[in-house]
């Protein structure tokens, strides 16, 4: 049965279909495309204000490149760098041959390594169950990596992770590298932590074509779970740059949990659900349309802060050491 939760993100993904224009509205040539990719940005985005950009300052920089004898590539490009100045890991224009992309984590540091973790901590000796690599280490401290939201949590796969960490004294959950994925597995996990009905924050919709059109903020609640396993022991989450998107909004919701420390790097970001148009030639593009709080109300579009910040770098790596996983064992058996 679906959760109030799932019923909010079906009433925005209708609420975003309405008012859009067809492909057909524009031309299938390098300006009617441009257009037509502008448009549906202007009309859809929900950053605008929040990051004070000049959508139409930026649009005439670079309608003035257009010129019909341009290649799909050189359009494509053009389009792309035009996207990127709105400086969001969701927006993208896919085409048959790339996707534009802004991924500015891949120029941070890492501060992760999973052959270390692999080797030096879990001894190459783990389970896996639902895309979760997890174990009891040495410091009895109990560790799951979850590396990828689009992998679904099965209820029963999480009671058997769950009941086989309960021994320990306390839990590493970590979500370094994990991009992101589907919402209703952050939901999936974050309510194993939770013993009351919990606010995880709030979501608003697009009402109009204008940059500042939006509902009232739908706040959303977590429940814990009817006859599954619940954890309520001490927990340190593991952050990166590169936790982006679900595991941004995982991070921020698990951060308000009162027995959850965060420890790493800020993370990614990413807080806006997608929208989806389509240019006249078939090209897409895939843009933040409705915003995200985190259950304090504030945008997590440039990333949550970590409660505490740990550095890896490569000479701890070559050295076999984690000083984020160091630190999190640290804390957890000094409770």
């Amino acid at each position: 049965m679906a959760t109030r939760f799932h019923y909010i993100l079906i009433a925005i993904v209708l609420a975003s279909l309405g008012g859009c224009h067809s492909p057909g509205d524009w031309s299938n040539d390098p300006r009617g495309n441009f257009e037509a990719l502008w448009n549906e940005v202007d009309r859809h985005y929900c950053f605008f204000e929040y990051k004070d950009v000049d959508w139409q300052e930026v649009h005439d920089r670079y309608a003035v490149r257009v010129h019909d004898g341009m290649s799909d590539y050189e359009l494509f490009d053009l389009c792309g760098a035009m996207l990127r100045e709105l400086r969001d890991g969701h927006v993208n224009l896919i085409a048959p041959h790339d996707v534009s992309r802004y991924w500015i984590w891949e120029r941070r540091p890492v501060n992760y390594d999973e052959r270390v973790v692999d080797e030096f901590y879990l001894n190459f000796d783990y389970r896996r169950a639902s895309g979760i690599k997890y174990a009891v280490l040495t410091s009895n401290i109990g560790y799951m990596h979850y590396g990828d939201f689009s992998v679904a949590i099965g209820e029963g796969n999480l009671d058997h992770v769950l009941n086989y960490l309960s021994t320990a004294d306390g839990l590493i959950i970590d979500v370094r590298g994990n991009g992101g994925g589907l919402l209703t597995n952050v939901q999936t996990l974050v309510e194993r932590f939770i013993d009351e009905r919990t606010l995880a924050g709030s979501i608003s919709h697009k009402t109009g074509n204008g940059h500042s059109d939006f509902s009232a903020p739908y706040d959303y609640y977590f429940e814990p779970p009817v006859n599954h396993i619940r954890y309520n022991k001490p927990v340190i989450v593991l952050a990166n740059r590169g936790s982006y998107s679900a595991t941004n909004n995982f991070v921020s919701i698990m951060k308000s949990l009162r027995q959850v420390t965060v420890v790493g790097d800020t993370t990614g970001g990413g807080c806006g659900l997608p929208f989806t148009g389509e240019l006249p030639n078939g090209w897409h593009v895939r843009l933040s349309s409705a915003p995200i709080t985190g259950p304090d109300g504030r945008l997590t579009e440039w990333g949550v802060a970590p409660d505490s910040v740990v550095t890896m770098t490569p000479a701890d790596a070559a050295a076999g050491r984690d000083p984020l996983l160091d630190t999190a064992i640290s804390l957890l058996t000094s409770h």
